[in-house]
């Protein structure tokens, strides 16, 4: 009995020891995905503000939350089982998912883009009457969990690569950690900027001393212009997150010259440009991505609403209506 205690004991610290250095394992294939999925968290955390831009304040923390619900199931319901599903099975059809997602976020940016310029709008918008307040955040909501997704899936598909020559258990534990992380840090962050003016009127009103007042009227009527730009680096990062993505998914696929080219302006920059040669290397080659995902972008909208009729119906109903 002794004997047979002390072997259960002993296969126990085994299994302790072997599920210890999995978890060492699942953190630092974490740490370093994470720190190679910083640069679309930032784009998702600017994209998302826009969606809020302008609606009641009451309805702004709800909907985030709203969007944040529905982005924990785009990253753990829907992508974590794909992604892993893909990995084992289907390794080749990452890349063309990946350029279709990216192809959408050109469309959407685009999209945006040409309606800033004078283009048709499609569908209601902040600068036309709301008919129906409650369905036009329903559809703003679904937009943002739409975007969410694309954007999800990039993380998901960066941290992926980081971890495809580890154990499925590592794979999965850390898509599911980079998941949840990233979805706290970003909707935590987008909540504080769209609270901001809150926070700002209530120092204004209930500051003890004159500074403390300033600063609250300040941050009160600094916040709309703050919104304001992140709509516009929102739609931005929309353009330079999905022309990245069909640049680099183009490269996977044999066709080398678009990344090359871009790479090589970016290594140009950086070395005539000394000390802020990262910062201004990188700004290339995001401007030259965002470029050629406008391009893309402006395409399939010609295509869209232009010789398919997507979207003209829509339009049509909503002129007559006015």
């Amino acid at each position: 009995m002794p004997s047979g205690l002390a072997a259960l004991l002993d296969d126990v610290s085994i299994i302790a020891r072997a599920a210890s250095a999995s978890v060492d394992d699942i953190a630092a294939a974490a740490g370093r995905a994470g720190s190679k999925t910083a640069g679309v968290v930032i784009d998702d955390a600017a994209v998302t503000p826009s969606y809020v831009t302008g609606l009641s304040p009451a309805r702004e923390l709800p909907i985030i939350w709203k969007i944040a619900k529905g982005s924990f199931f785009n990253k753990l319901i829907i992508l974590l089982p794909a992604a892993l599903l893909l990995s084992e099975f289907l390794p080749w059809a990452i890349i063309p998912i990946l350029m279709l997602g990216g192809a959408f976020l050109c469309y959407e940016g685009a999209e945006k883009v040409l309606e800033k310029l004078g283009g048709a709008k499609h569908g209601e918008n902040l600068e036309s009457p709301i008919e129906d307040p409650v369905a036009f955040e329903d559809k703003r909501v679904k937009g943002a969990i739409r975007t969410d997704l694309i954007l999800s899936a990039e993380i998901m598909a960066i941290t992926l690569s980081e971890v495809a020559a580890d154990s499925l258990l590592v794979r999965a534990g850390v898509l599911a950690i980079i998941g949840v992380l990233i979805t706290v840090v970003v909707y935590g962050a987008v909540a504080l900027i769209v609270k901001m003016d809150d926070v700002g009127l209530h120092f204004a009103k209930e500051g003890r001393t004159e500074a403390g007042r300033n600063f609250g009227r300040s941050l009160v009527s600094a916040m709309p212009h703050l919104l304001t730009t992140l709509s516009f680096v929102g739609t931005v990062a929309m353009l330079w997150v999905g022309g990245g993505i069909i640049i680099h998914g183009l490269h996977e696929l044999g066709i080398l010259l678009p990344e090359a080219a871009i790479h090589q302006a970016q290594h140009w920059v950086e070395t005539i440009a000394g000390g802020l040669g990262g910062v201004l290397g990188w700004l290339t080659f995001a401007g030259l991505s965002a470029v050629v995902g406008l391009v893309l972008g402006a395409i399939i909208v010609f295509v869209l609403h232009n010789v398919l009729g997507l979207g003209h119906t829509e339009e049509a109903a909503g002129s007559a209506a006015h």
